[in-house]
């Protein structure tokens, strides 16, 4: 049995649900993370948030699995308290998150602090990520086609979804549908075959995160970014594959710079479904 620095055993791992918001949001700053409560709510609403209490109060460890249908889902906000790391309740909560997740492949982003419990556990590196931030300069556009965005309207969604199970190879339908609420902005992309693509913004308490970016293309993912980022005053963060051509050069020359850099891993069948080359960005590292 896991326990404390001074021996109080920890109790088990549990649900943990929305009247446990102030202490997901405790445990965050604990860790020198941005509290983002907004972020919680939705997390704790439409995933499966385990956690393990603390024997001295509030949580120990939190841990997020998201389902996207039957066959995929993933990691997000792994958290275990300072005063309480190194009592491997990274792992036990880990452990209790993929039984749980059954035989489903599992995604997250890790950092090199959590990367080396991930591949003992069986996850494998897929690809990296970076976060690009800064004040977005605008820029003369580029693309002549036909392709405009729009402000998404309500009687969108059902184009949206389409578009995303295609690109995504799941459904994420339960979250996506929590978008026009959770987000500030949410865009389409039209074309002269109607809703070609997608992309949202919405605020993280230091930065407004543009994500997701599903699109046909680099030129249609650069249009849904900079209409947004119009409209957005403060700094803005885009999670990139920096190994990828369409974006990373693109987000440097309009004022974002990289920041933190953090691997994709998977643990089950790598070969992800869907169409990875239309999707841009995440909705959030929470939410691989």
């Amino acid at each position: 049995m896991l326990s404390d620095r001074n021996g109080a055993p920890f109790p088990p791992v549990r649900r943990l649900g929305l009247e446990d918001l102030r202490s997901c949001v405790a445990l965050s700053l604990d860790r020198g993370w941005s509290p983002e409560k907004a972020k919680w709510s939705l997390l704790l609403e439409v995933s499966e948030v385990f956690g393990v209490d603390a024997p001295d109060g509030g949580l120990a460890g939190a841990v997020v699995l998201t389902r996207y249908g039957a066959d995929l889902a993933s990691v997000g906000m792994m958290l275990v308290a300072a005063r309480h790391g190194r009592r491997g309740l990274g792992r036990a909560l880990m452990e209790h998150l993929l039984a749980a997740a059954g035989d489903a492949t599992v995604t997250l982003f890790a950092t090199d602090l959590g990367k080396p419990l991930y591949e003992k556990l069986g996850f494998r590196t897929i690809r990296r990520s970076a976060a690009f931030t800064g004040r977005f300069r605008a820029g003369q556009p580029t693309d002549n086609s036909k392709k405009r965005t729009r402000p998404a309207a309500d009687t969108d969604m059902a184009a949206i979804l389409d578009v995303d199970k295609a690109a995504f190879g799941a459904d994420r339908s339960r979250l996506l549908r929590r978008l026009p609420a959770f987000a500030r902005q949410l865009r389409v992309l039209e074309t002269d075959n109607g809703v070609a693509g997608f992309a949202a913004a919405w605020h993280n308490v230091t930065s407004t995160v543009i994500g997701p970016v599903v699109a046909p293309d680099g030129a249609a993912a650069r249009l849904l970014i900079a209409d947004l980022a119009a409209g957005i005053s403060g700094p803005v963060r885009l999670d990139l594959d920096p190994d990828r051509p369409e974006l990373p050069d693109w987000a440097v020359s309009h004022g974002l710079q990289p920041v933190a850099l953090t691997t994709v891993m998977v643990h089950g069948d790598p070969s992800l479904p869907g169409e990875p080359a239309r999707l841009f960005t995440p909705i959030s590292v929470a939410l691989a």
